[in-house]
């Protein structure tokens, strides 16, 4: 079986598929330019979330697809932008489903501004790892500064345009303005200087730092990493104002504070301050009108009173205290006095007792009470006496009747002699027995009697001074003087020691 091609073109060249055409091409330009460098401008980038980068690169004649895998990306530092003329080094590419050639790129380099944008990444990158620009090390600006100071071009539209916003929205500011180059060579360096000078001599309370706008390379004195450097070490506020709103350098980052423009950098110096003046100005205004209206409704509340009928008379405010003045002076008088009654009855009191407790004022008492005890043993006695005659009267009735009775039978047995005589011993037995009974009664009530006592030796020592019996050697101390009561009278003497007793308690 011949082949297709044999038939169709028996005696001219071979027929070639697409693939294999493409494939030829491919191994010819591949081999044909291994390594090549090219340099135009990026179009039609693409950035896809792989990491592959697709672009075209063109001149003002041609174009050229290209592409850099992710590989190649991830070497550069800053990813080209559209417009941005790029040299690039790499080989040519067929990709055969599409059947277009394309430039592999293994290597990209910005030129001229793409070069200074890469600097400034790379710069920015290296101080943003040393921490210039994080929030702890950003300085508040004073809310009142006294003197503002301002580093630019004294001839530029930056001083302008600070003077025209702090003379129009405040006065009585002072401004301070170190002159330096804004661009070009030793820009910087003077730029340098001026922060420097500043906070050698403290001469600011905070710095505007800024020019207006311009091309990068017109911005480039505030991309330099000596100026971010001094910004960064400033002990006073600075205040990065360069360009307009859309220009970003470094020296913004590094800055306590960004401002879009320089007019909006001295709105910012004094937007404490002019915010303080408006709140005073409505708080004065709010003071006068509650003032007004407070006097206002006291003097209308003062007529009002002026009118009560209670200050037509002092007594209609003064009557209701005069009575309650009365009434409180009578309660105090009443409570005074039942106050005097009970110390009186107490203190009355208070003496009786201690009368009751004299040696004298006893004895008096322990007399009387022996005296009631004789009266009621004699009493008792004569009592038990006269029950006794009584009964034995009784009894005498009784053996009368009996021996009546009984006469005719009693009479040969007993004769009335004997019977009387039993009946007088009885008797008499019984009185003699009454007798010695009082008679021991009286001596106990002898034997007792204070008098007595103090006669067998005894003795009683009272205090001289109060005339109080001495219980205890508690109460006497050496010096004292003491009076001792005897039985025939009373001895008055000194106690020159005294002595307790070692079992006796404390």
């Amino acid at each position: 079986m011949q082949s297709a091609q044999t038939l169709m073109n028996p005696h001219g060249p071979p027929i070639l598929s697409v693939t294999q055409l493409s494939n030829a091409i491919k191994y010819s330009l591949e081999a044909t330019f291994p390594q090549i460098w090219l340099q135009g401008e990026v179009s039609n980038f693409k950035a896809q979330s792989s990491g592959h980068l697709y672009f075209s690169l063109k001149d003002a004649g041609a174009q050229i697809s290209a592409v850099m895998f992710r590989a190649s990306a991830a070497t550069l530092k800053a990813l080209p932008k559209d417009g941005a003329q790029v040299i690039v080094q790499g080989e040519i590419n067929v990709y055969p489903p599409s059947g277009k050639y394309q430039l592999l790129v293994k290597e990209l380099r910005l030129v001229g501004l793409g070069e200074l944008l890469l600097k400034l990444e790379e710069l920015k990158a290296k101080l943003h790892a040393k921490g210039w620009f994080n929030a702890e090390h950003k300085k508040p600006l004073p809310r009142f500064p006294r003197c503002i100071g301002v580093i630019t071009s004294p001839t530029g539209a930056a001083i302008h345009d600070i003077l025209n916003v702090l003379t129009h929205r405040f006065s009585g500011f002072k401004l301070m303005l170190n002159p330096v180059r804004v661009q070009g060579e030793g820009a910087a360096a003077e730029i340098v200087a001026a922060i420097e000078f500043f906070n050698r001599y403290k001469l600011a309370d905070v710095l505007i730092v800024g020019r207006g706008g311009g091309s990068i390379e017109d911005l480039w004195a505030f991309n330099e990493e000596i100026v971010a450097a001094a910004i960064f070490a400033s002990k006073i506020p600075i205040i990065s104002a360069v360009g307009h709103e859309t220009d970003i350098c470094l020296s913004d980052f590094v800055a306590d504070v960004r401002a879009p423009t320089p007019s909006a950098a001295a709105m910012m110096v004094i937007a404490e301050k002019e915010q303080q003046l408006v709140q005073l100005d409505h708080w004065k205004k709010r003071l006068v009108h509650c003032v007004r209206l407070l006097i206002k409704h006291d003097r209308q509340k003062l007529l009002g009173i002026t009118r009560h009928p209670l200050f037509s008379s002092p007594y209609g405010l003064l009557g209701y205290w005069f009575q309650r003045t009365d009434d409180l002076r009578q309660s105090f008088d009443l409570s005074v006095r039942q106050t005097l009654i009970r110390q009186r009855n107490f203190l009355i009191a208070q003496h009786r007792q201690l009368q009751l407790l004299r040696p004298t004022a006893r004895i008096a008492q322990f007399k009387e009470k022996l005296e009631s005890l004789g009266r009621a043993i004699r009493k008792t006695v004569v009592s038990k006496v006269a029950t006794l005659e009584h009964a034995i009267k009784q009894m005498d009735y009784k053996l009368k009747m009996s021996w009546r009775s009984h006469q005719l039978g009693r009479r040969k047995m007993f004769s009335a002699i004997g019977l009387q005589r039993q009946i007088d011993q009885v008797i008499q037995r019984t009185i003699v027995l009454r007798k010695e009974r009082l008679k021991g009664m009286s001596a106990s009530l002898h034997s007792i009697d204070p008098k007595n006592v103090l006669k067998r030796g005894y003795s009683i020592l009272f205090n001289e001074i109060d005339d109080c019996v001495i219980t205890s050697v508690i109460t006497v101390k050496p010096g004292h003087k003491v009076k001792l009561l005897l039985a025939d009278g009373k001895i008055l003497t000194t106690a020159n020691e005294v002595l307790k007793n070692e079992y006796s308690q404390s």
